[in-house]
């Protein structure tokens, strides 16, 4: 076990998978001797050649359906969207041809394809590198989506989509890159790609979040602890396939649910984990499911982007709304949460 940075640790991810099969390939915007915007591909190109480490033209519709030539020729490309809402040029590609190749030719034909996608906010970014873009893909049938929370996630879950017969969207939380960890490359340690893991095991409220939102999560898990609140801690890390059996488990154990994501609360992924769990475990609750999710805006600009951002605040907030009979008090540490 070492302990690394995320950024590291996906870097050794593709750095591991370049060296597994000579099929795969690395490219994207500035990937190659720079090593990307983040780092992540830092040295590959160095040590593999600018034949499967490479620059790519700013033209990320391009990127893609290069991407989808090269799979039908027997590669395994991972490309680079070098920020979130730098991959709309490119959703024509993902959606039209990315997701539907493999029903089109009734499964002769797969894509075997990484979509990497640095998303969501929390690094002061400016307009168009800030986004939380994952509900388009998850809303695209075909596609796989994963983001990691944890640097072990983030290497295993990269080296799992690199494996992947399937396109994966890999959303990569920008603002966890510097997070550090333990991780072990030579022996797994984590669930598999589709699978969830309670992060923090709880009694009384199970708190669903996924990518930047879970440290977020385990925080408030923590405040509210102090108030005598025990949250358990659901990290999707899949969001399709989207873990049930895991989440349902941890609801009707509980009996009351909040969901946090840094998208736009309309329509989001929060919205659908949250009409499977009312659909599902609706004799089990206690409370209505409630979200805390971000404003339904444009990303804002840096300087108030921390209101926009699930916070320990809102969520304790959320939590206090789910009207305990013994009326816990989740303003400690955190005044002026619950009104």
């Amino acid at each position: 076990m070492t302990t690394v940075t995320m950024a590291r640790a996906l870097n050794s991810a593709l750095r591991e998978a370049l060296r597994a099969d000579d099929d795969v390939l690395v490219f994207g915007e500035d990937v190659g001797p720079l090593g990307g915007v983040f780092r992540i591909t830092d040295g590959l190109t160095r040590e593999f050649g600018q034949e499967r480490c490479f620059d790519t033209p700013l033209a990320e519709a391009g990127i893609v359906g290069v991407a989808v030539g090269l799979c039908m020729g027997g590669f395994r490309p991972v490309v680079e969207m070098q920020f979130d809402a730098f991959g709309y040029p490119a959703f024509e590609q993902i959606a039209s041809h990315v997701a539907k190749t493999r029903n089109r030719t009734r499964g002769r034909l797969s894509l075997p394809m990484v979509i990497r996608v640095p998303f969501g906010g929390g690094i002061g970014g400016v307009e168009h590198h800030s986004d939380s873009s994952e509900a388009y893909y998850a809303h695209t049938p075909g596609l796989k989506v994963v983001t990691p929370a944890t640097v072990e996630d983030a290497y295993w879950l990269l080296r799992d989509a690199v494996d992947d017969p399937d396109p994966v969207v890999f959303l990569e939380p920008k603002r966890l890159y510097w997070s550090r960890g333990e991780v072990s490359t030579e022996r797994r340690a984590v669930e598999p790609l589709g699978r969830a893991v309670v992060r923090r095991a709880g009694r009384d409220v199970t708190v669903v979040a996924y990518g930047p939102a879970v440290p977020v999560a385990l925080e408030a898990a923590r405040e509210a602890a102090r108030g005598g609140v025990d949250l358990e801690v659901v990290d999707l890390r899949s969001l399709v396939p989207l873990d049930d059996a895991t989440v349902m488990a941890s609801v009707r154990r509980t009996g009351r649910c909040v969901v946090v994501q840094e998208a736009q609360g309309f329509a989001g992924v929060g919205a659908e984990v949250a009409a499977r769990v009312q659909e599902r475990c609706f004799h089990s609750l206690a409370a209505p499911v409630l979200r805390v999710a971000g404003f339904d805006i444009p990303y804002p600009p840096p300087a108030v982007e921390r209101v926009h951002l699930p916070s320990v605040r809102r969520i304790l907030g959320a939590v206090a709304r789910l009207q305990f009979d013994d009326e816990p008090d989740l303003t400690h540490g955190v005044a002026g949460v619950v009104s």
